[in-house]
C-alpha cells in the first residue's frame, strides 16, 4: 500500500523527489500512512476543497479493506 500512496503522489506533484511516506501499524489490523511532499506541492495534494486527498484516502480504504484492515492517511505540512 505504501508504493500505492508513493506512486499516486508522484504523479500529481512538480517535485516527484520530495515525496516520502511512511508506514506504521498502532494496531493488528490498523495502518498509518504519513506523507510529506515538498511545501510548493501540498496543495496539488490536497487539491481544491481537499477532494484529491479524500479521492486518495477512498482508494486507500478500499485497498486496505481487501487485506482486512482499515488504513488512515495523513498528509503532513
Amino acid at each position: 500500500m505504501k508504493e500505492f500512496i508513493e506512486y499516486i503522489v508522484k504523479q500529481l506533484v512538480d517535485k516527484p523527489e520530495g515525496v516520502t511516506v511512511e508506514e506504521t501499524q498502532p494496531a493488528e489490523n490498523k495502518l498509518v500512512f504519513s506523507l510529506k511532499v515538498s511545501q510548493e506541492d501540498v496543495g496539488k495534494v490536497i487539491g481544491k476543497q481537499g477532494k484529491t486527498a479524500q479521492a486518495m484516502r477512498v482508494l486507500l480504504t478500499a485497498v486496505a479493506a481487501k487485506e482486512g484492515k482499515k488504513a488512515i492517511l495523513e498528509i503532513q505540512d
